[in-house]
């Protein structure tokens, strides 16, 4: 048990500067995305955007593509060691959170599925630009039923400089 905790550190300080307070940032908008989960979809459906609207497929710089990289790692690590569920939907609305302070336009995307047994499963995944942000593992398996996106202004560089 010492020596997993000790390779986790490790793990963590490997990562560079930005990435670790990006980390820090992701688990807080998981935390967030968990609280906002629990309401009544109709009460947070207007703090994703416009309803059936998609973002364009293009218009994002190289600085813009790392920062996406970034928010997707992030999220991907700070989902793992979150005390509570954080699953597509939870991971799809914090990435989108950290997205919309770098002003980066994404699109939610939610779609159901049935599984072998017939039993209705949902999943939820965010893209921005061509890239897909959270959930691309299975979203080719689910049929679209609801798209919000958040339209950002374009003013600033799309990132988030954290000083030392």
């Amino acid at each position: 048990m010492f020596r997993k905790m000790v390779r986790k550190i490790k793990a963590y300080f490997s990562l560079t500067r930005t990435l670790r307070l990006m980390l820090w940032e992701a688990f807080f908008y998981l935390g967030l995305a968990r609280i906002l989960k629990a309401m009544p979809f109709a009460k947070i459906a207007p703090g994703l955007g416009t309803p059936m609207h998609e973002t364009p497929m293009t218009g994002l710089n190289r600085s813009q593509i790392v920062t996406l990289r970034n928010v997707s790692k992030a999220i991907m690590l700070a989902s793992k060691i979150t005390p509570w569920q954080s699953r597509c939907l939870v991971m799809a609305i914090a990435a989108m959170k950290m997205l919309e302070r770098r002003n980066i336009s994404s699109t939610l995307y939610m779609g159901t599925a049935r599984n072998k047994e017939g039993q209705m499963m949902a999943h939820a995944w965010l893209r921005s630009g061509k890239l897909i942000v959270t959930g691309a593992d299975t979203m080719d398996q689910y049929t679209v039923v609801g798209v919000f996106g958040k339209q950002c202004s374009e003013k600033g560089s799309g990132e988030i400089v954290y000083e030392s």
